[in-house]
């Protein structure tokens, strides 16, 4: 059976990611529209209607029109899957696919789907976010992975973005 040891050994160390800000988001939502029991979870649409964002790397305005489709199980964890536009300050429009999980105690998942304020430190929400742009100076969305860390307000859903690059 063949495992790490059978690597061959290097003088380099191994590389580390390390994350770096590209920007924040703040996407304005409406009430969640509950579809019931579906897939052994209670399924919900939450349309996106605007928003901003702003950052080192990136400006632009959330349009309105996509939607968070999320699966809250009993255990505690939502999967989401937001599918949303940008239009960059340059008038370049960008899709933009976030998957991730939020999860906490039950309590806290029922606070926050009522849309109570919860202190983000009880519950984790992250996400990996991917880019659709054509040829242009936003093409670095596509040459790069990306982590969110989020935090769900009553109407608006807070991500910070970070690229994930390697230390050479």
């Amino acid at each position: 059976m063949s495992g790490a040891a059978d690597f061959p050994s290097s003088t380099r160390p191994p590389m580390s990611p390390t994350l770096t800000q590209v920007f924040e988001a703040c996407v304005f939502v409406s009430p969640a529209q509950e579809l019931g029991e579906i897939g052994g979870g209670r399924r919900r649409i939450v349309p996106i209607i605007g928003g901003t964002v702003s950052g080192p790397r990136l400006e632009a305005e959330v349009l309105p029109g996509g939607a968070d489709w999320q699966t809250i199980f009993a255990d505690g964890r939502t999967e989401v899957l937001a599918r949303y536009t940008l239009r960059a300050s340059d008038g370049t429009h960008i899709g933009v696919v976030n998957r991730g999980v939020r999860r906490g105690p039950a309590e806290v998942i029922r606070r926050l789907t009522a849309g109570e304020i919860v202190d983000p430190s009880e519950y984790y929400f992250r996400t990996a976010p991917v880019f659709e742009v054509g040829p242009g100076p936003h093409g670095w969305l596509l040459d790069h992975s990306f982590v969110g860390v989020g935090i769900r307000e009553p109407d608006c859903v807070r991500l910070k973005i970070y690229a994930v690059d390697i230390d050479a």
